[in-house]
């Protein structure tokens, strides 16, 4: 990277440097008017590009500015960024950088945040390159916007401390109830009783592993390979039979309705749990003795698949970060329940996957309900007639009868 930004510099500096030398050269001719004489041959073929056109296409910022300050030379990535307006730079901090490089004569380099200059701008994050050249004061500035960089650091960082967080609690529970254990093996029922919470913390710890290993192979570089058509139905139904155990452990009614016979092009297994990590969330923010309820719907060409509990619901304050990995609305709830934080994040990165997104509506007190939102396919030519989807399906289309699965 630092050998591609030097070259790009040098490159950017001489290309403007040639730019302005001719530009130079024929404002003294035309002052001088002397006889007139025969052009030189071009430097290039028409069909090259020329300098300023290269200038104009690098991704990078860049603007030269010269003795006073005034921009003479700027390409779009600099208007667009905000670096240059109406031949100025508007940041003081840059006029400052530019300057002092000025002055001292030697390249410089410097990361700061731009301010929200314009209306509807955030600040950005940008590496900034300044080199002086020529004998006027001209000065040469790049500016890379590294935002979504620093971004994706500050991303990384805080996963990277979550896991160690979150693999450090289950562990060192195990710790102290093997100490216990150690302790009381003479008396049965203690040694009953501290087995079921090592079994527990185990339990928790194997599923934290799993769905780790699962979200790291969602952002792979092969999220989704060889997708193919998926039935819905399917899907469904192997979700509800995962979940259907613990629901009836607490007399929980899953309940599921709606279109059938719908199709999506993607990865069964990613599906399946994505849609069971949203019933496991149901249930277990659920009352006991209340309903969870699955609908699966056609609307304008997408497959929705909603499912909807009669929990504690979410607060508007949560709503937008329910999908981010390790956070819980509720974490003592999530301690009793053994969440991991994660689950949620995984139905995301699958919807992404597929083409698709995940949203919530929720009110405290009022329940739940989580939509994913998939592209509809088209049946396998193979299918059995009576499975193909109801492409053609009006979105007001009344659900099929609620039938309770559990």
């Amino acid at each position: 990277m630092e050998l591609l930004w030097a070259v790009v510099l040098g490159t950017v500096v001489g290309l403007v440097a040639g730019v302005l030398v001719v530009l130079g050269t024929l404002a003294w001719r035309g002052r001088s008017a002397p006889a007139p004489v025969a052009a030189p041959p071009p430097l290039t073929r028409p069909d090259v590009p020329s300098a300023v056109d290269v200038i104009h296409a690098l991704p990078v910022a860049v603007a030269v500015l010269d003795g006073a300050d005034e921009v003479v030379l700027a390409n779009r990535a600099a208007h667009d960024l905000g670096v240059v307006r109406a031949a100025r730079v508007p940041v003081a901090e840059l006029r400052r950088l530019v300057y002092d490089t000025r002055r001292s004569g030697t390249d410089a380099e410097v990361e700061l945040r731009l301010p929200a200059t314009r209306l509807g701008r955030v600040p950005e994050d940008v590496r900034v390159r300044l080199a002086p050249f020529g004998g006027q004061g001209h000065v040469a500035l790049l500016v890379e916007d590294v935002t979504e960089a620093h971004r994706v650091e500050d991303v990384r960082r805080d996963f990277v401390a979550n896991v160690s967080h979150e693999l450090k609690t289950p562990v060192g529970a195990m710790s102290l109830l093997a100490e216990a254990l150690v302790g009381c093996s003479e008396d049965p029922v203690a040694v009953r009783r501290f087995a079921g919470r090592v079994q527990h913390e185990a339990e928790r710890l194997a599923r934290l592993v799993q769905e780790l290993i699962d979200l790291s192979r969602l952002q792979g570089a092969d999220p989704l390979p060889d997708p193919e058509p998926v039935a819905v139905d399917r899907v469904v139904t192997e979700a509800l039979d995962r979940t259907r155990t613990v629901a009836a452990s607490r007399g929980i009614d899953l309940v599921r309705g709606g279109h059938r016979g719908l199709w999506v092009r993607g990865s069964e297994g990613q599906l399946v749990t994505a849609l069971a990590n949203l019933l496991d969330n149901a249930v277990a923010y659920s009352p006991d003795r209340t309903r969870v309820a699955t609908a699966v719907r056609l609307v304008e060409g997408a497959v929705e698949v909603s499912v909807t509990d009669q929990g504690i619901g979410i607060a508007e304050r949560d709503l937008q970060r329910v999908f981010e990995r390790f956070y819980r609305a509720d974490p003592a709830r999530s301690r009793v329940t053994g969440g991991t934080g994660l689950g949620l994040a995984i139905v995301k990165h699958v919807a992404t996957n597929h083409g698709g997104e995940v949203d919530v509506w929720s009110v405290e007190g009022s329940g739940s309900t989580f939509t994913l939102r998939l592209p509809a396919a088209s049946a396998p030519a193979d299918d059995e007639p009576g499975d193909a989807p109801a492409l053609a399906a009006p979105r007001s289309a009344p659900y099929r009868s609620a039938e309770r699965t559990a």
